[in-house]
């Protein structure tokens, strides 16, 4: 969207505590950084609101992610549900070419009928490859054009160091990412919350009843022996070696952790555990917005809504080290002046920002409430006629 002029409101003065969020914090200065994940070939460490880097090591490296692929692959799945394009209940035939896949799957059948819902539960629990074909050829007509999305939505979020080959993981040339890559992918799919009541499954079933039921088990363990963790994504094969991408919450503050090239799950899921030790005993966020908190509206002339209220795209937060000292923070925001209609539900249409003093610490989106589309004829006559009644 264009921006001519900038609309500044200041929200009011907060006083909470404090660190730099856009920069790496103390706890990632290469001469103070914490003995983790070592056995790892690549591994990062960040809180989620604020994206700040805790932890990392050979961030950059790019590496075979194995089925942690899956997280972009659930990432244009949960967009899709959330646009409506999409939806739990609908059923989707298996093609033979879905049903082919090897590695993890359900073992779906060609011909076979399966709920949206289900086969998201086959991916997030079990790692299921048939089942990430089945819904890449259902949204975008094949797993090749699904691919080509993949790739284009890691552009979109800046990703430069990434590149996939298939929506499952399993072994192709010219398939890679990084731990990096990884943490923003999983930060942009954990803001479609909604996922983890599916990744945090540890066991459940499909078919049930049938004579085909199947015994779903989650790959990522520290679901049930972690405590706050609610997903992400393991990933393994011989040249990947064990890789998880995890992500675990504690009151207020959710951290991601993602590791790659461990020789075994059990050092694997240690080191994870160690990371996320870490991240909850030296640090501790405090929230100042809930996603989708009220900022200020705006008025469309031209709208089909009078009034629409400026909502945050996501919960707000501030980081700190435990035990810091408090400073004053304000938050402001900015809106464009000139918005085009239609404007949908998630789209930004400004920016909230949060300042200790003159200095920006944090940026976070803003959009509207509700959908705005182009009013109709006889709606912007009937306005009209009452603004004409009103002035007499």
């Amino acid at each position: 969207m264009n921006k001519s002029r900038i609309v500044m409101g200041i929200c009011f003065l907060l006083f909470t505590s404090f660190a730099p969020l856009l920069e790496v914090s103390a706890a990632s200065e290469e001469n103070n950084q914490p003995n983790l994940a070592e056995e790892a070939k690549s591994a990062i460490l960040i809180e989620q609101d604020t994206g700040t880097i805790l932890f990392d090591k050979d961030p950059h490296e790019k590496l075979p992610p194995a089925s942690m692929t899956k997280v972009m692959t659930l990432l244009l799945i949960m967009e899709a549900i959330d646009d409506g394009s999409l939806s739990l209940d609908e059923k989707i035939r298996v093609s033979e070419n879905a049903s082919s896949m090897g590695g993890s799957q359900i073992f779906l059948e060609a011909g076979e009928e399966m709920m949206v819902g289900d086969l998201l539960k086959g991916i997030a629990i079990a790692s299921a490859n048939d089942a990430s074909v089945a819904l890449a050829e259902r949204l975008s007509g094949s797993e090749e054009a699904f691919v080509k999305e993949m790739n284009e939505k890691a552009k979109e979020l800046g990703l430069e160091n990434t590149n996939f080959q298939n929506t499952t993981g399993l072994p192709a040339e010219n398939h890679y990412s990084t731990a990096y890559d990884m943490a923003m992918m999983a930060r942009e799919l954990l803001k479609h919350e909604e996922v983890t009541e599916y990744t945090s499954i540890y066991e459940d079933y499909l078919r049930k009843g049938t004579d085909k039921e199947f015994w779903l088990v989650n790959t990522n363990k520290l679901v049930r022996f972690y405590p706050g963790v609610d997903g992400l994504k393991t990933g393994y094969t011989s040249e990947a070696k064990y890789c998880l991408t995890a992500t675990a919450k504690n009151n207020d503050m959710r951290v991601i952790a993602v590791v790659l090239g461990f020789d075994n799950s059990k050092t694997r899921n240690a080191a994870v555990s160690s990371m996320l030790d870490y991240a909850f005993n030296h640090f501790e966020t405090k929230k100042l917005f809930d996603k989708g908190d009220v900022i200020t509206d705006i008025s469309m002339v031209k709208g089909d809504r009078k009034k629409t209220n400026i909502v945050t795209a996501q919960q707000i937060s501030t980081l700190h080290a435990k035990g810091e000292d408090t400073e004053n923070l304000t938050t402001e925001y900015e809106l464009n002046e000139e918005l085009t209609l239609p404007i949908k539900k998630g789209d930004q249409v400004g920016t909230l920002y949060v300042k200790n003093g003159d200095e920006l610490i944090m940026e976070a989106p803003l959009t509207v409430e509700q959908s705005i589309e182009k009013a109709s004829f006889f709606t912007l006559l009937k306005r009209s006629l009452q603004e004409v009644t009103v002035f007499e």
